[in-house]
């Protein structure tokens, strides 16, 4: 156990997100398939908390890495949906871990912004930056569920403002720049993430939609999800590394927001046929991946003679 805790990166929180948020996704399949999903989800969540406990210097040195330090809210991400899960048997238990996923997530958004935007340097732009300044928008998927609407359209409004200024100076960073070095190429797939998400906190969190902004987002997370899909075959020739994670949560949530939308179309008599076999492919891909990542993270941290090979 100590060398699994020992050898656990950071960049795992990403997969403990996609974990927690694929519960939710299959959970029209079955209450015990959520459960599942959500157990896995605790255990990695537990091996964290430990590590950080045992281990402190492991945060610092993460911090000093912008790939690692962008991925670290996916951890505060995971305790807004893990709180999901609680509510229903400790109301007041879960709405304190939803408030200091939230909390957390601030914090990190502060003190990123201290190091990383107030001393700007361009090659230190990854697409993890999505993940500190949008992931905040898991507040508005999830505030429904302890009556907190209102704060959740806040939180919609910043991560969507967030985006749209992120957007251009990402593409630029990668398309233009280059140079991402191997271990951070798997974060590209991120760019499937934000869009998605920000679509699955307007649906969420907006009891009136605007059909204009429904359809903006749907078809901006449909362009990011298949332009990242291209990309994939040259991600998945790499060999392991803890940047893996970032192929779990964004064809997740892309997955949540596709079949939240198929729904909300249903519901006012606008359905697409074709919408329907493409949330399908986007469900069972999603899954697929979460599971291919958990399986060589398995590998990673049990095979005694591997090394770290992303802090």
């Amino acid at each position: 156990m100590k060398m699994i805790i020992n050898k656990a990166p950071i960049p795992i929180a990403g997969l403990m997100l996609a974990l927690a948020a694929a519960g939710n996704l299959v959970l029209s399949y079955g209450e015990v398939y959520r459960n599942i999903f959500g157990v896995l989800s605790a255990v990695i969540m537990f091996l964290l908390v430990v590590k950080m406990c045992t281990v402190p210097k492991s945060l610092a040195e993460g911090f000093e890495n912008p790939v690692v330090a962008g991925v670290m809210p996916t951890f505060s991400m995971s305790l807004m949906i893990l709180s999901t899960y609680m509510k229903p048997y400790f109301y007041t238990a879960a709405y304190c871990l939803w408030l200091l996923g939230l909390s957390l997530h601030a914090v990190l958004m502060l003190y990123f912004t201290k190091k990383y935007i107030f001393n700007f340097n361009i090659k230190k732009v990854f697409p993890s930056f999505f993940i500190v300044y949008v992931g905040i928008v898991c507040g508005s998927v999830t505030a429904p569920v302890f009556g907190m609407t209102n704060f959740g359209r806040f939180l919609f409004w910043f991560g969507f403002t967030s985006y749209l200024i992120l957007l251009p100076l990402i593409i630029y960073r990668v398309v233009v720049i280059k140079g991402i070095p191997e271990p951070a190429v798997p974060t590209i797939a991120i760019f499937s993430a934000p869009a998605s998400l920000c679509l699955a906190g307007y649906l969420n969190s907006f009891q009136q939609k605007n059909m204009a902004m429904v359809a903006f987002l749907s078809i901006l997370s449909l362009v990011m999800y298949i332009s990242v899909m291209l990309y994939i075959p040259k991600i998945l020739k790499l060999k392991f590394y803890p940047s893996y994670s970032a192929l779990t949560f964004p064809f997740v949530i892309t997955a949540v927001a596709m079949k939240g939308t198929y729904a909300f179309l249903t519901k006012t008599g606008k359905t697409i046929p074709l919408f329907m076999y493409l949330t399908k492919f986007a469900e069972l891909w999603a899954i697929g991946m979460v599971l291919y990542v958990l399986i060589r993270y398995a590998i990673f941290l049990l095979k005694p003679d591997d090394r770290m090979l992303l802090n």
